[in-house]
């Protein structure tokens, strides 16, 4: 059971084009609106965590994350300080 509401405007050729659409596909304004939303909101969250590499920038990319990391100053004093939240004493 749908119980979120989400509503917008558009213009009435916007509609129309939507309209359209969604009879071909056998589909209401709304499910297919929401489809299309969701689709988008999909590829939208994977173009943040999903990237394709060639054989060669693929071993590259392997390479780097399995090479051995050195010292990192910033890093050592960025964990050395105290987070303002915590209760144990250094």
């Amino acid at each position: 059971m749908r119980d979120a509401a989400i509503n917008l405007r558009a213009l009435p050729e916007q509609r129309d084009l939507i309209d359209q659409a969604a009879q071909l596909l056998g589909k209401n304004r709304s499910d297919f609106m929401l489809e299309a939303a969701c689709e988008r909101a999909q590829t939208v969250l994977l173009d943040q965590v999903l990237f394709t590499l060639d054989a060669d920038s693929f071993k590259q990319f392997t390479a780097l994350l399995d090479a051995e990391v050195g010292p990192n100053p910033g890093l050592e004093r960025l964990l050395a300080v105290k987070a303002p939240w915590s209760t144990e004493t250094a």
